[in-house]
């Protein structure tokens, strides 16, 4: 890097029955080369040995313990609160990142300028509570598709010589937000919309902040590993709410965020999907009901952020369609 970097990153962990995994995540963060870090560990009522666990590897942590699970987005906002840095790094339990991750990701920010709130290493693949590396790329960032999916980058695939660049966004598991981006991107006080509760949040933040006008950077020289639990393969042997809550943030993502442009030009490509959709909650996925019930009677708060955001638009439909291929 060649030069001296400042600015505090507070680390939010958020754990939940997660102890199988935090030994390695924390040796992880514990060789950080960046220096200056804060530690922030919500626990969102483990069962198991999670708290112990942190307090003993990690005694500067700052713990906030929860008597329950707030969800992954409750638990997140309760760590930027309590955050004192410049930066912010969501790094999931079963996330472990190589020595130089936060120092090369906050090096690659600081060049590309403040118009970058977000961004994210290269992140692999990797299995079993020691995070044993695939070879295999878990994200790149985020990008989207017409059909109205948000997809990891290069998901998948066996990793190739890159460059620095733009994405649409960046995955949850290893993010690094600037605190000015969070401080911005906010609605009623909440970086993660709580009512996500769990997954498609970090597509939602992505989404929000383009329409703020920021931006979002890959950083290919910080290097991390993670595991993932949760994948369309998967679906039929995940827990009903994890399914329940992946079809409600389908559709609530777009209702925040979509305008009309987008809407009537990525219709031909959503529509039949929704149907899909729609019709596997009314027949072979009936647990996934409670979802649609939830949509209804939260619509007006679900419509008002979506006013919110939209009043606080910035960069046009037209503009951002690019992005959805």
């Amino acid at each position: 890097m060649g030069r001296a970097l400042s600015g505090l990153v507070s680390v939010i962990l958020t754990t939940w029955n997660s102890a199988p995994f935090l030994r390695r995540c924390l040796d992880g963060l514990r060789q950080q080369s960046y220096e200056e870090l804060e530690v922030i560990h919500v626990d969102n009522g483990s069962a198991d040995d999670s708290v112990r666990i942190v307090a003993n590897l990690c005694p500067a942590a700052r713990q906030i313990v929860n008597a329950d699970n707030r969800g992954f987005t409750g638990a997140v906002n309760q760590g930027i609160g309590a955050a004192r840095g410049d930066y912010i790094l969501l790094c999931n339990p079963d996330a472990f990142l190589e020595p130089d991750y936060v120092a090369n990701v906050v090096d690659a920010l600081e060049r590309a300028g403040e118009a970058y709130g977000m961004a994210t290493g290269k992140l692999f693949r990797a299995t079993g509570t020691d995070i044993a590396p695939t070879g295999v790329i878990d994200t790149k960032g985020i990008r989207m598709t017409r059909t109205g999916r948000h997809l990891d980058v290069a998901q998948g695939e066996p990793d190739q010589p890159d460059d620095v660049h733009d994405v649409f966004g960046v995955s949850g598991a290893a993010a690094i937000y600037r605190m000015s981006f969070v401080r911005d991107a906010s609605i009623d006080g909440e970086l993660l919309d709580e009512d996500f509760f769990t997954y498609r949040e970090d597509a939602d933040v992505a989404w929000r902040g383009q329409i703020l006008g920021w931006r979002a950077l890959y950083v290919p020289g910080a290097v991390g590993y993670h595991v993932r639990t949760v994948t369309p393969q998967k679906r039929r042997s995940l827990p009903p709410l994890v399914n329940m809550n992946s079809v409600k943030n389908r559709f609530l993502l777009r209702l925040k965020n979509q305008g009309w442009y987008l809407a009537l030009r990525n219709a031909p490509f959503e529509l039949p999907r929704d149907l899909v959709a729609l019709a596997a909650v009314l027949t072979i996925e009936r647990s996934s009901l409670p979802a649609l019930r939830w949509l209804w009677k939260n619509r007006r708060r679900i419509l008002a952020k979506r006013r919110e955001i939209q009043r606080r638009r910035r960069v046009s439909d037209r503009l951002l369609a690019g992005w959805f291929r």
